[in-house]
């Protein structure tokens, strides 16, 4: 298991955590996803380490963006 951290942009309620969490829960090996709203971070845990690309994507397809992209 491995667990990343990522920063979204954009996220200011629970329906929008929500939406970041049900997009990156789709993903292939990803297990857990925890939000918190207060700082943008997202700590996906998966069976393997996540492409870049992909995780980009889910959270593109929720609404939001990754910090940074």
């Amino acid at each position: 298991m491995t667990t990343s951290t990522y920063t979204v942009v954009g996220m200011t309620c629970d329906h929008c955590a929500g939406s970041v969490r049900e997009e990156l829960g789709r993903l292939d090996g990803v297990s857990r996803v925890d939000v918190d709203l207060a700082t943008g971070n997202v700590d996906v845990t998966s069976a393997a380490p996540l492409d870049g690309g992909d995780v980009k994507v889910a959270v593109e397809e929720a609404g939001y963006q990754l910090a940074g992209s």
